[in-house]
C-alpha cells in the first residue's frame, strides 16, 4: 500500500485533464481508498453493493462513487442515496427499478448504458442494435430519475492491439450516432466509459472519457 499515491501520480500523468479517472478499489481496504484520496483521487469504482455500502460509511463523504459491475435489483437500496454514477446498465427493468429507489430519496442519478463490445461471450451488456431498439421504444424518457448519461464497455480481453482499439473506436462511433439520433438535445449525454489498466492508453486514443483504472493503481487485489 506504500506506493499507491506515487502509483497514482504516475497514471495520472498518462491521461489527459479532460478525461476522468475511476481509481477502481472492489477488493481493496478502505485505508487502500483513503491513501489515494489523501492524494486527490475522488472518483472510486466499486462493483459490490453492500462492500460499496461498507466503504462509503467508513470514508470521507466527498467521494463519488461509481458502481462499475452488474447491479441487481435487490441491491439497489444499498447505494441508491449516494452513488455518482451507475456504469453498467444493460436492461430496460434494471433502468425502471434504479428511477424507483432514486425517486424515493429524491435524487436524479446518472446512468450508463453497458455495450457488449468485447468478442468473449459475456452475459451482460447490449450489442449496438438492442441499444438501438431499446432507445426507439423511448420507455427510458419516462423515468424522471435517472439520467443516462453515456455508454460503457470493456474491450477483448487479447493481446491485439489493434483489435482493442478497433473496439473501442466502434464504441466512439456508437456514442455518436446514439448522440445524434437520441440525446442531441441533452447535454448529459456526454460519457464515454471505457479503457481499463491494460489497455486505457488505447481507449484514450479512441475516445474516452472515463478510464476504469484499479491494478496500476493499487496492485493485486488483496481480496474477492
Amino acid at each position: 500500500m506504500d506506493n499507491i499515491q506515487q502509483k497514482l501520480i504516475n497514471v495520472k500523468n498518462e491521461i489527459p485533464q479532460n478525461i476522468r479517472l475511476v481509481a477502481v478499489s472492489k477488493y481493496h481496504p478502505a485505508e487502500a481508498i483513503l491513501e489515494a484520496y489523501n492524494a486527490g483521487q475522488r472518483i472510486f469504482g466499486e462493483n459490490k453493493a453492500q462492500e460499496m455500502k461498507a466503504k462509503h460509511e467508513v470514508l470521507p463523504k466527498d467521494i463519488q462513487w461509481h458502481f462499475i459491475g452488474h447491479l441487481q435489483s435487490n441491491k439497489i437500496k444499498y447505494i441508491i442515496s449516494y452513488v455518482s454514477m451507475i456504469e453498467a446498465v444493460d436492461t430496460y427493468k434494471l433502468l425502471s427499478e434504479i428511477n424507483q429507489h432514486a425517486e424515493k430519496v429524491d435524487r436524479i442519478v446518472p446512468c450508463l448504458l453497458e455495450i457488449h463490445l468485447a468478442k468473449e461471450e459475456t452475459k451482460f451488456g447490449f450489442d449496438f442494435q438492442e441499444c438501438r431498439n431499446f432507445l426507439e421504444e423511448e420507455h427510458w424518457r419516462e423515468l424522471k430519475n435517472i439520467t443516462i448519461a453515456g455508454i460503457m464497455g470493456m474491450a477483448s480481453n487479447i493481446d491485439d492491439e489493434n483489435q482493442i482499439l478497433r473496439e473501442f473506436i466502434s464504441l466512439k462511433k456508437f456514442f455518436d450516432e446514439l448522440k445524434k439520433n437520441f440525446f442531441s438535445d441533452n447535454p448529459d449525454f456526454k460519457e464515454i466509459s471505457m479503457g481499463m489498466s491494460n489497455d486505457y492508453k488505447l481507449a484514450i486514443q479512441a475516445g474516452s472519457t472515463l478510464v476504469r483504472i484499479g491494478t496500476k493503481i493499487f496492485g493485486e487485489r488483496l481480496y474477492k
